[in-house]
């Protein structure tokens, strides 16, 4: 194993362990109320969950515009940069959640006619959401930490922080639901201390090992450490042009945000297509999409090198290095691809058995089931592209990609689902998956292999 794989893994691994503890937030808080004795507790969590994933989910611009331009940064050893970079991006997402807190009553009254919760359902999922809206800033904040930790190459912290949030979460919503007699609020409570925590670890870690490097005018000891670990070599290596690929922080954050609604809009879409044909195909398709899901937790680590790796090489001018990352990361999507398509061949009935005991859903799945051998090899390109980009700030070839591919998705599945049914609705997704990744390569070859 060469220098740049072992760079790639040391930042992939952690992230890996990251994304796979996200989810564990929503199903330790629904592990708890499942237990309270009515299903409409269950509701509420899966109803407030959703509100926050969804509105989260389209501010991940915060996360992904700051992890491209800190790398870049460290890249050009900009110490400076690297502290403006962190500090805007933590007071734009407080600002976002500052207006999340001032409009929560119009928000809420929103995202409740679109999801349409049940009458008993509904009372529990307002006090629930009325408690979370308190996370905001603590949600949106690490955002922005988690992409800065990434342009600094460093995702162990981020890891540590993803395992203590879910560590805070277990402990203080059990205490409050058992040790203080509460319902639906101490499962909320728990989960705003849980963000709060996360968020007072990830500003203590950047504190007591960044703090004294990041100044306004950096010193000739923090140059040595910018040197130190920015570890690119720059001997005989041919230099990136300067330009070509960034853009503005505003620029980079709009085009994200725009971005991410096509994502959103694809994603949702999709699920509402499935509930229009009953509940056995929405559940297939659900259970089904965990396979997605569960994929793109390793993809996405391999993204994030990419932004960090990427970015670093773009900002220090070196394309030797550039190009290096960028051939090591093919490989090792060639490996993460070819292991889970194995993967989801031989043993996709069982693992369709393990998410659901429903026969009537398992039996419906193997009709569908060979669409997610096709997902990891339709999917992987457009990750390591969306690393690639990220890093390079090349997000205006992310927007048009998700763009036309959203188009294409609803022209495929308007086409097909008339003849196949909900064949045409995998059909239309495989396509969108795999649209998104050959448009960014073709965007990639003429807006931006000619400037690196």
């Amino acid at each position: 194993m060469n220098i740049r794989d072992r760079q790639i893994l040391q930042i992939a691994l952690p992230s890996i362990v990251s994304n796979i503890t996200v989810p564990l937030l929503g199903m330790i808080d629904v592990a708890i109320v499942g237990h309270m004795g009515s299903p409409v507790y269950i509701g509420a969590v899966a109803v407030g969950s959703m509100i926050f994933n969804l509105v989260y989910w389209l501010f991940v611009f915060l996360r992904m515009g700051s992890s491209g331009l800190t790398s870049q940064a460290l890249g050009r050893r900009d110490l400076t940069e690297v502290t403006r970079i962190l500090i805007r991006s933590v007071s734009i997402a407080l600002g976002i959640a500052l207006l999340f807190i001032v409009f929560q009553i119009p928000m809420k009254w929103l995202m409740f006619w679109l999801i349409g919760p049940t009458a008993d359902v509904a009372p529990y999922a307002s006090t629930y959401f009325n408690i979370v809206i308190w996370g905001a800033p603590a949600s949106l904040a690490l955002f922005s930490l988690s992409g800065w930790y990434i342009g600094m190459q460093n995702t162990r912290f981020p890891m540590i922080i993803s395992i203590g949030q879910n560590i805070v979460n277990i402990l203080a919503s059990l205490t409050l639901v058992y040790g203080f007699g509460m319902k639906i609020e101490g499962v909320a409570w728990g989960t705003v201390i849980a963000q709060y925590a996360g968020f007072i670890v990830a500003w203590g870690l950047i504190v007591r090992y960044y703090g004294r490097h990041l100044r306004p005018t950096p010193s000739p000891s923090q140059r040595e450490w910018c040197l130190e670990t920015s570890s690119i070599q720059q001997s005989n290596q041919a230099p990136l042009p300067s330009g070509g690929a960034g853009g503005g922080f505003f620029q980079i954050n709009r085009d994200i945000f725009l971005r991410t609604l096509c994502l959103v809009a694809v994603n949702l879409y999709f699920t509402s297509a499935g509930a229009r044909q009953g509940a056995i195909i929405l559940s297939v398709n659900t259970v089904m999409m965990q396979l997605y899901l569960f994929f793109s937790y390793f993809m996405d680590g391999f993204a994030y090198a990419g932004e960090a790796l990427g970015g670093r090489a773009y900002g220090a001018r070196n394309a030797a290095a550039f190009h290096e990352t960028l051939r090591r990361l093919w490989l090792w999507t060639l490996i993460v691809t070819t292991v889970f398509t194995l993967l989801y061949f031989c043993t996709g009935e069982w693992i369709v058995s393990i998410l659901t005991d429903e026969s009537q859903v398992i039996e419906a799945s193997k009709v569908y089931l060979w669409w997610a051998w096709l997902i990891p090899a339709a999917g992987c390109v457009a990750f390591i592209w969306d690393g690639i980009f990220i890093g390079l700030t090349a997000t205006r070839g992310m927007l048009v990609s998700s763009f036309v591919s959203a188009l294409v998705f609803f022209g495929v599945y308007g086409l097909t689902v008339g003849v196949v049914g909900n064949h045409g609705l995998w059909l239309a997704m495989v396509v969108y998956l795999a649209m998104r990744g050959v448009l960014q390569t073709i965007w990639y070859r003429l807006r931006i292999f000619n400037g690196i």
